[in-house]
Order: C-alpha cells, then sequence, then structure tokens
C-alpha cells in the first residue's frame, strides 16, 4: 500500500472545480452554488455537515469526465450534476489517484476517505438502469483536513503529508 500512496503522490496532474451543490436536507434537492464554505465536518449549510460526530462522508466529488460515461450508459444527452447528489464536480485530474491522499481544493485541504458508490436514490434520480450506471463512475468521499473557501473554477492538486505541494 505504501508504494501505490508513493506513486499516486507523484501525480503531476491539476484539476480544477467545475460544479458545486449542497442539500440542506436529506431528500432535498441539491442547490448549485457558486462557492462553499468546508468547515470542520464537511461542508457549511449541507445536511451530511456534522462537526460533532466523526464521518468518512464529510465532503463528495465526482470526476466531470465520468458525466458523459454515464449519460452513455442511460442513452440520454448529457446529466444534470445535482441528479448524481455529489458536492463537488472537478475535471483534469484522476480523483481514485486522490482517494488515499491529501489534495488542496480552492483554500481547503481534504483527504480522500474512499470511493463513493451510488445508492438507490440514483433509480429515481437518473431513472431504470441509473444504478447500475453509475457503478465505478460515483467518484470519492473526503474528510477535512483544513477548512476553506472553495468555488467553482479553483484548483485541485495532491499534497504532501505536511499539506505542501509537491515540487514540479
Amino acid at each position: 500500500m505504501e508504494i501505490l500512496k508513493e506513486l499516486l503522490g507523484k501525480s503531476p496532474a491539476v484539476g480544477k472545480v467545475d460544479w458545486l451543490g449542497i442539500s440542506p436536507a436529506a431528500h432535498a434537492t441539491i442547490q448549485p452554488q457558486q462557492s462553499v464554505r468546508i468547515v470542520p465536518g464537511g461542508i457549511a449549510g449541507d445536511h451530511h455537515c456534522r462537526p460533532q460526530r466523526a464521518s468518512k462522508r464529510q465532503v463528495t466529488l465526482i470526476q466531470s469526465e465520468h458525466l458523459s460515461v454515464v449519460a452513455d450508459l442511460l442513452n440520454c444527452s448529457e446529466l444534470d450534476p445535482e441528479l448524481l447528489r455529489r458536492n463537488i464536480v472537478v475535471s483534469g485530474i484522476c480523483l481514485e489517484s486522490l482517494r488515499y491522499q491529501q489534495f488542496r481544493i480552492g483554500t481547503a485541504i481534504l483527504s480522500g476517505s474512499g470511493s463513493c458508490p451510488p445508492c438507490s436514490r440514483m433509480e429515481e434520480n437518473l431513472g431504470p438502469g441509473g444504478y447500475a450506471a453509475m457503478l465505478g463512475h460515483g467518484g470519492i468521499t473526503a474528510i477535512v483536513v483544513v477548512p476553506g473557501e472553495v468555488q467553482i473554477g479553483d484548483l485541485v492538486q495532491p499534497v504532501g503529508g505536511d499539506g505542501v505541494l509537491p515540487r514540479s
């Protein structure tokens, strides 16, 4: 596992934030945002934000490049990110490479905590086959290491264990 972490930590890729959203309550419609405040426990205003209770699912991210794959699998032209119930859509970086390391997004530092598999809500949101189409394309979950601000267009890049960006 250490060798894999070392290899993943060498990624020169830098991504960017394409979309942000929060859900103020369970089952509520995701509300698109121009910027969000990352606080201990998650994203301010999102129902998953619980500073008093440790959770591996404080922030959810999905890769923009996977949206077209899921849309193709469902035979539709495009997908609205809010249907996928993730907080952040990023492009230009492989999210899977961030799954077990720290990364900077805007002024916040997050630590990948695992994969974000689809839930049964995908059938409701995307129609028949939605759950199956999302398998392997659900993105990752992350926990907050350093609070900060994130806005559309911000960079996403891995950092070392000390919070320092790697040298090019």
